[in-house]
């Protein structure tokens, strides 16, 4: 089998000379992924017509089964959306709330998705409530803790990561699914990072409604998210574009909101096959390993601290910055970093300190994190 590192780059079109350490953000996709949606869009291309009125119906709901099976799911709970942000943007404005009611999310919340809320809040006289995630954190029982100790007879709905977006902190969710079924809550999970780094059963995690991004930690093209919604949660919850579907079932309002480019979605099985060629528990295991050690390094390095321990993340750490950089702007400093040092790295401002987000993916090596663990004696 193919080793990780160097001969796995080739396989994408990552730029030379350039430490990609920011996988998490918006992942990158494989030379043989890009050809297969290209594929589809060229024999969408040869005749529009065949192709979206009697090829796409099937076709999407094959990949979408694909993309189901991998998931432990039934292939009715599962339709394709652009991405995460979008799939929790259709559960949040499909439901109803009142004034009064509460939506307890964390401070560690994608901001994104706390907008979302906020705007929902605002619309309804609802209000939202963040569990406090104070970095660094000892265990989960911490993490479970700060969030259940929000819930009252007001909360109607727990909005959770799966894997924290500026840490990779992994949350207990099934633990607080059940905490909060317990309490009369539903519950909505942004899994953005999660497909990939994670071994995914998502009916077992006792969910009401699950949305993921494939083009990350599973190497789709980008644009090919997903929402799962459990059959019994499913009536109401419509895609931020009201189409032809309306009113036809969850499955039917989702794969037609009008025409689009279906490409990324059609090659998300291409995906699947390349992720599973390369055996995920291998992919997990080399991911973790190279993040967490690489992480102590540049703390170590930077006389800071990570954001919690190795057993809480996947393939995604931060390190907190040095005194030095704490009073930089993040936006420059990035910019600063890619432009002068050929290193992406995310900084992000949480509770007021600078942390890096780090990743780990099959192409890395131990070696492209020197530059960034020696970017304070540079400065």
């Amino acid at each position: 089998m193919i080793a990780f590192g160097r001969p796995m780059r080739r396989r994408f079109l990552l730029e030379r000379g350039t430490d990609f350490l920011n996988h998490g953000s918006f992942g990158t996709t494989p030379r043989v992924v890009l050809a297969a949606a290209q594929r589809w869009r060229l024999r969408m291309e040869a005749n529009p017509d065949r192709f979206l009125r009697h090829v796409l119906p099937g076709a999407l709901r094959a990949a979408a089964g694909r993309l189901a099976r991998f998931l432990h799911a039934k292939e009715q709970e599962v339709v394709f959306v652009e991405n995460a942000t979008s799939g929790v943007n259709a559960v949040l404005r499909s439901l109803e709330f009142r004034p009064g009611d509460e939506i307890l999310a964390t401070t560690h919340t994608y901001n994104a998705v706390r907008q979302t809320i906020r705007e929902v809040c605002r619309r309804s006289g609802a209000k939202l409530v963040e569990a406090r995630i104070e970095l660094p954190i000892e265990d989960e029982k911490y993490l479970e803790e700060s969030i259940v100790n929000k819930f009252n007879k007001r909360t109607r709905l727990l909005v959770l990561d799966h894997i924290s977006s500026p840490t990779g902190l992994i949350f207990p969710v099934k633990r607080l699914a059940a905490l909060a079924r317990a309490r009369g809550a539903r519950i909505l999970v942004d899994g953005a990072h999660a497909p990939g780094q994670l071994a995914l059963d998502i009916p077992s995690l006792g969910v009401d409604w699950y949305a993921g991004n494939c083009h990350k930690w599973l190497f789709a093209p980008k644009g090919c998210g997903f929402l799962w919604a459990r059959r019994n949660a499913q009536a109401g919850i419509h895609p931020p574009v009201i189409s032809h579907g309306y009113g036809k079932g969850f499955a039917a309002e989702f794969d037609w909101t009008g025409t689009r480019d279906f490409s990324s979605w059609l090659a998300l099985p291409d995906a699947l096959d390349f992720f599973e060629a390369f055996r995920p528990a291998r992919i997990r295991a080399y991911c973790h390993e190279l993040v967490t050690r690489s992480a102590r390094e540049v703390s170590n390095a930077w006389q800071t601290e990570c954001d919690g321990p190795a057993r809480l993340h996947g393939s995604l750490m931060a390190v907190r910055l040095p005194e030095p950089l704490q009073r930089r702007d993040p936006v420059r400093l990035m910019a600063e970093w890619l432009d002068r040092h050929r290193v992406v790295a995310p900084v992000m401002a949480i509770d007021g300190v600078l942390w890096a987000r780090i990743s780990a993916q099959v192409y890395n090596l131990p070696v492209d994190y020197t530059r960034l663990l020696e970017l304070v004696a540079r400065r």
